[in-house]
């Protein structure tokens, strides 16, 4: 009956003793680890012949048993039950259980199983720890189970003495070391936070969310805050009316007991309240529950069959037995059937009323506004609007056709409505207007609800734990967001209305296009969201949270408030944050900043470019005339890519936020905003328009030209959402800064603040403060003869390899320089269609040119640019051919986009 077989126990002892193996030529690591076995082999025979001898005893037990029930004895008393596991686990020797365990799979060197493969074999050490009692005992049972490349990794190491031998720690830490595939907490956070429920069931979601936990270094607070986030909808707004959990395990466990719930109403076993609209059609009919069963007359029993039959023979009405009509259309059914109102039935506690989210809101009527909350009701089928409320701002109401009563679903009546107001304008976080009609009613709770037809409407994405609207539909954006008239009365004092005295009368039916409000509101996706996109296995940066004084801490408080009601951050559990700070503006006001260093260091860039500044001017060749608009918000006009809002983080100390909108500060914030205007305008640029990020330059030949060129570049930014500062934007203009230039009609010159301030810079003091000046002054390099040669002495000051001593030769460059940019000639606009001239010079220091043109109207030749090079100590070898033929070379590689 033994299906075990007995092993020699001399097998081992003749292996060892056979005279063909030469111990000499066996290495002693290998003798050892072959010893090793000796001893586990003895242990797992010793084991077999135990469970041999327990099976033996097993099959008699069963014997005995069987032949109690073929004859049983009616006298004895029942036959006892047959011994189960337990019992009979008491004559099973301990190691029973370890000999009939399947060992460990074999491991070739896979990482993604080397996790599973170790904790095989600790289970196999926990089950029979006297046959692994020592490190080397563990160590040898591993590499007995190694093949392919894991093998030859451990062939290597056994050349080592102390490879077998050595501590089970450092083996176990070198073997991870090599083949366990960990991932970074950084990716492992990523994945984390960009894990999503999806159709999953929870205990689905929570097996792979646990995975990635137990790898993870993020505490308890951080693992809620993303399986929190990770679950779907309905989910997280049952979570909204719950006690938050403690811990990881109990919001787990709590949300299978929602979702068990819900899938037990979903069948039909709803215990929720909800709210039901009845039409007057469909409440004329009555329910098949209250139909008749069978015709019945007043004080008559029910009509027995042969009854009925007899009247459908005669043709009588099976309801009052008269002739000259059907039961249809009896007239008795009609004055017994009273007719049966609409209704609207309602639900829900006070408790459970007051657990909804609520918006903060404005309502509007004849030029009246009052601020309060509205009251958000997925199981509300009508509008409701407060019969106080409704008294109170003088709201013109409508009687209904018929009253409509109000029920709880258990049947039992409220109250009855029967009138609903006139449209009234709706105002929610302060850039979704709408206007509404609401059934009139006594709402104790809120004085707004709003149910089931608003949500389905709008279908708004809620965040109900913080009470607010995080992004709206589509059709929002087109109705409620992008046409709607924003009301004076309900704009806050910290957005007054754009100062349009600069804007020309025939752009006014686009004013929406200068618009404050909007250009606060948080503004749909696009292709063109920002992603932030980090190095695979990058470490996540940290980073202090910053003392801010207390007119700093005001300033923070007011800008927290205002974007959280813009909708352009929320509160984050993010596991990252960056630094939050002020620096003050020329003006004494305070610029929050947020230090992104960290962030942008492990970022991915963004290869799209920026515009070279010698190329901007070029499309502005015979324009006369010219408009220059400036962004407003530019940067928050661009969403940050779903998904990655997380790594815009920032801590402060009144909470931790991260940015719905791209913030001031990401290293690739310019390119994606470049790449969105050019995209936008892509059919105008280097027409009539250029662009340099949020610097829109409009030029033309005429002004009837002009206005057309205007009209169309503002109907595009506004059909894409992108709105335009007022305030800094000059229209119709024949002379006009841009990008620090002054642009008129064929010239091109510096900006006239440009050079005060560096005709007003002080003596530098220090390396630092002169390399600040070389570098504003080398900007208007190009209208500056020889300045390379001129700037010698700085540059060399400028160089960390020599020491900072200001001497004279110093000062007498420094003032020479100073003086070429109040002397520097406006510059004439370089045309490629005409013939250029090209002067050359060097000297023993440096080379420079000059490109020149005929100017049109006066036949002299006028500068286009300049250029200087300081000379290479090899370069300076040269003999004076040598230098001029390199002068030459390098300007006709600087301006070889002209000459071609």
């Amino acid at each position: 009956m033994s299906w075990v077989r007995h092993l020699p126990h001399n097998m081992t002892e003749s292996s060892s003793q056979n005279p063909n193996l030469s111990t000499k030529s066996v290495p002693p690591v290998i003798t050892e680890t072959l010893s090793q076995h000796s001893l586990a082999l003895h242990s797992l025979t010793k084991q077999l012949s135990d469970a041999n001898q327990t099976l033996f005893q097993l099959g008699a037990m069963v014997k005995q048993l069987s032949e109690q029930l073929t004859n049983p004895e009616p006298s004895a008393p029942p036959a006892p039950s047959p011994p189960g596991p337990v019992t009979s686990a008491q004559s099973i020797p301990p190691n029973f259980r370890v000999a009939l365990s399947p060992p460990p799979e074999t491991f070739d060197g896979d990482r993604n199983v080397c996790r599973g493969f170790l904790l095989q074999c600790n289970l196999a050490f926990l089950r029979s720890p006297e046959s692994f009692a020592t490190d080397a005992a563990k160590i040898s049972y591993i590499v007995g189970l190694l093949r392919g490349k894991a093998l030859r990794w451990a062939e290597a190491k056994s050349r080592s003495p102390n490879f077998l031998a050595g501590p089970f720690t450092e083996f176990l830490s070198e073997f991870n070391l090599t083949f366990d595939k960990s991932e970074p907490a950084s990716e492992l956070a990523k994945r984390l936070w960009n894990l999503r429920q999806g159709k999953q069931s929870v205990a689905d979601f929570a097996i792979e969310f646990r995975t990635l936990a137990s790898a993870s270094t993020l505490d308890e607070d951080s693992l809620k805050g993303a399986f929190s986030q990770a679950l779907n909808e309905r989910l997280q707004d049952q979570l909204a009316f719950c006690q938050e959990p403690t811990n990881l395990e109990d919001l787990i466990m709590l949300c299978n007991r929602i979702e068990r719930r819900l899938n037990d109403r979903h069948k039909g076993n709803n215990l929720f309240f909800h709210l039901q609209t009845h039409t007057q059609s469909r409440a004329a009919q009555p329910a098949p529950s209250s139909l008749p069963s069978e015709p019945m007359q007043l004080g008559r029993a029910r009509l027995s069959q042969e009854e009925r039959d007899k009247r459908m023979r005669s043709g009588l009405c099976l309801y009052c037995g008269l002739a000259g009509h059907f039961m249809s259309d009896c007239p008795k059914t009609k004055l017994q059937s009273p007719p049966v109102e609409p209704r609207i039935l309602v639900g829900g506690s006070s408790a459970l009323m007051k657990s909804r989210c609520a918006l903060d809101c404005f309502l509007t009527f004849s030029k009246t506004s009052i601020s309060t909350r509205a009251l958000i009701d997925s199981g509300c089928e009508q509008n409701l609007l407060d019969q106080l409320l409704v008294d109170r701002l003088g709201i013109t109401t409508i009687p209904l056709e018929a009253p409509t009563r109000v029920v709880s679903l258990d049947g039992s009546f409220l109250t009855s409505i029967t009138h609903k107001t006139v449209p009234v304008n709706l105002s929610i976080s302060g850039n979704h207007h709408e206007s509404l009609t609401f059934f009139v009613f006594p709402c104790h709770q809120s004085e707004i609800v709003l149910g089931h037809p608003w949500l389905s409407l709008h279908n708004p994405r809620i965040n109900w734990v913080s009470n607010r609207v995080e992004e709206w539909s589509n059709q929002c954006h087109v109705s409620c967001l992008g046409t709607a008239q924003i009301r004076s009365e309900c704009r806050t004092p910290e957005q007054p209305p754009p100062d349009l005295t600069g804007v020309p009368k025939e752009y006014f039916d686009l004013l929406q296009v200068f618009s404050k409000d909007k250009a606060s509101s948080l503004p749909p996706h696009r292709p063109f969201d920002c992603a932030i996109d980090l190095f695979p296995g990058a470490p996540l940066p940290s980073s202090r949270l910053y003392n801010i004084s207390r007119p700093e801490r005001e300033c923070m408080e007011k800008y927290i408030s205002e974007s959280l009601s813009a909708g352009i951050i929320r509160p984050s559990t993010s596991p990252l944050g960056a630094g939050f700070f002020f620096v003050t503006k020329k003006d004494g006001t305070l610029r929050p900043c947020i230090d992104y260093r960290g962030l942008n260091q492990i970022t991915v860039r963004n290869k799209y470019p920026l515009p070279l500044l010698s190329s901007t001017f070029e499309p502005v060749q015979d324009a006369s005339i010219f408009t220059k608009l400036d962004l407003r918000n530019a940067y928050h006009l661009v969403r940050i890519k779903e998904g990655d809002e997380w790594k815009t983080a920032f801590k402060t100390p009144v909470g931790h936020f991260e940015y719905l909108v791209m913030p001031f500060g990401l290293t690739n914030a310019p390119a994606v905003f470049q790449s969105l205007v050019n995209s936008v305008l892509a059919d105008f640029v280097n027409k009539f328009v250029t662009v340099y990020l949020d610097d829109i330059l409009i030029f033309s030949r005429t002004p009837e030209e002009h206005s057309k060129h205007v009209r169309a570049v503002l109907h595009r930014l506004l059909e894409n959402r992108l709105y335009v500062k007022a305030e800094k934007c000059e229209f119709h203009v024949p002379s006009v800064k841009f990008l620090g230039f002054v642009l008129e009609s064929g010239r091109l010159g510096p900006d006239p603040e440009k050079v005060q301030a560096v005709q007003s810079w002080p003596t530098p003091t220090t390396r630092k403060e002169l390399q600040r000046f070389l570098g504003f002054a080398n900007f208007y390099r190009c209208f500056i003869k020889g300045y390379s040669q001129i700037a010698s002495p700085l540059t060399r000051l400028s160089s960390i390899k020599r020491p900072f001593v200001w001497d004279s030769t110093a000062e007498s460059a420094f003032s020479a320089l100073k003086d070429k940019f109040t002397q520097a000639p406006v510059v004439t606009r370089p045309d490629p269609s005409r013939q250029f001239t090209l002067e050359v010079d060097a000297s023993d220091k440096g080379v420079g040119a000059v490109l020149s043109q005929v100017s049109p109207s006066d036949h002299r030749l006028h500068p286009c640019a300049f250029f200087s090079r300081r000379l290479s100590p090899a370069e300076r070898n040269y003999d004076v051919g040598d230098r001029e033929l390199l002068a030459m070379k390098l300007a006709l590689e600087e301006w070889r986009h002209w000459l071609e």
